[in-house]
């Protein structure tokens, strides 16, 4: 029995990101699940890159995140599915930040995309790759 599905979107993508949504939004339907959805933005503040950025480019860019993640999951799954929907932002690698929520939430499947990566993926490709090696759960990879 599956309780709690994690859907990772890439919020710079949302054309691809749809069918991974309505994929997990469906399992979750037929399941009966919990869905949780997540985007991943980087860590502005990291030592890299750290002095380019205002010290709250972060925080705004996490909130911004927040905005267009709860937009598109209403647009996609509709007002209804989404007031049920939990929202996650987090901050730093995707894979990483995937596999740690998926962990301390207890999720029984992750749902996310992959195709071909190039010099733009942030959430896809070698992500899900990781993602599908590390996870201990259910993975479901949408093409």
């Amino acid at each position: 029995m599956t309780n709690t599905i994690l859907c990772a979107i890439d919020m710079n993508r949302p054309k691809t990101e749809r069918k991974v949504l309505e994929w997990a939004a469906r399992l979750a339907k037929m399941e009966d699940a919990q869905l949780d959805v997540i985007t991943v933005v980087p860590d502005y503040g990291s030592a890299v890159v750290g002095a380019f950025f205002s010290d709250d480019h972060t925080a705004k860019a996490k909130e911004h995140a927040r905005e267009l993640l709860h937009d598109f999951v209403a647009e996609v799954v509709g007002p209804e599915v989404n007031a049920k929907v939990r929202h996650i932002v987090g901050v730093g690698t995707a894979y990483h930040e995937i596999l740690s929520l998926a962990e301390k939430d207890g999720a029984d499947m992750i749902v996310l995309g992959a195709h071909r990566p190039d010099l733009s993926d942030y959430l896809l490709g070698p992500n899900a790759a990781r993602v599908v090696r590390h996870s201990n759960c259910c993975v479901f990879v949408v093409r």
